[in-house]
């Protein structure tokens, strides 16, 4: 019994904090978004693309507190040409569509806390949607932002907090922690899991950076797979990358970026309704793009 939560606890784990470090950081500083996300596979048939927009509205209270709603569509397009023992058809599109209402208020001059309460719905989307489409999600930060104080030498900011994760299937909070720190003109960085950077800027407008962290998606299959006299109802992808990425200030809050790196680690699963494994799909490394264009405060 041991031995099956051990494991379990590492397949969700991985899943877990690529999810947060997406919808964290964005809505942290995100109000809008579109990116463009793609796996080729030189040694593979199997391909992977993500279509992702997203938008917040903060509206402003009393005493520099705000309320937040957003929404989030991820289009997940998974062309596999592989020879399974499976009919694939059903795995073309998954959908990922979340649904985000956020409260923030500030308790000192440098400190604000957020909560956020996060409904998601992840599934293939072949028929009527169904309570195990549905996800329920959340977290609380406390947020210590000193990157605007001038009376600094090395500006930072902290972001500690515990989210809850329904995809996980782990049914207890899990920490976050962000620590972004400005090192002098030209060079920041960002150390924390899942994310991790460091950035060099040429001028207000050009930046480039080297990075590493999590991607990937969990959601339901409406119409369960049979494989090998076992039933998979869900399907996973976890993605260690590191790469370069480039941004471009096309106004102060408008960014234009590129990153392309390479996929160290890469978890495509057909998964039970225990969240335990049933069949592992392409798991070859590639490289790894994505672009887009995005709106920050």
């Amino acid at each position: 019994m041991k031995k099956r939560i051990k494991y379990h606890f590492k397949c969700c784990f991985t899943g877990l904090f690529m999810i947060i470090c997406q919808h964290v950081n964005a809505q942290m500083t995100d109000l809008a978004r579109v990116e463009y996300s793609f796996i080729p596979q030189t040694r593979s048939e199997d391909q992977y693309t993500r279509l992702r927009a997203l938008f917040n509205y903060p509206i402003a209270l009393k005493n520099k507190s705000y309320l937040v709603f957003g929404a989030e569509y991820n289009r997940v397009i998974l062309n596999i040409e592989e020879d399974y023992p499976f009919e694939t058809s059903s795995l073309n599109t998954i959908h990922i569509i979340d649904f985000n209402v956020g409260y923030t208020f500030k308790t000192s001059e440098n400190w604000r806390w957020g909560i956020k309460f996060n409904p998601r719905i992840a599934s293939t989307l072949e028929t009527t949607i169904t309570n195990e489409d549905i996800f329920y999600n959340g977290g609380i930060f406390a947020i210590h932002d000193r990157s605007d104080d001038t009376s600094l030498k090395h500006p930072y900011r902290l972001i500690l907090g515990v989210t809850y994760n329904a995809t996980t299937g782990l049914p207890f909070p899990l920490p976050f922690i962000s620590y972004t720190r400005e090192i002098n003109e030209h060079w920041s960085y960002n150390a924390g899991v899942p994310k991790s950077s460091i950035k060099y800027n040429f001028n207000p407008k050009n930046v480039v950076l080297a990075f590493a962290g999590l991607d990937g998606y969990f959601a339901n299959l409406q119409q369960g797979i049979h494989v090998n006299g076992k039933k998979a109802d869900n399907i996973s992808l976890s993605v260690v990358v590191g790469g370069l990425g480039y941004q471009y200030f096309l106004t102060k809050h408008l960014i234009a970026y590129t990153y392309a790196g390479y996929t160290f680690r890469l978890n495509n699963r057909l998964r039970d309704s225990n969240r335990d494994e049933v069949f592992s799909l392409n798991e070859i490394n590639a490289f790894y793009l994505r672009t887009g264009i995005k709106f920050k405060r």
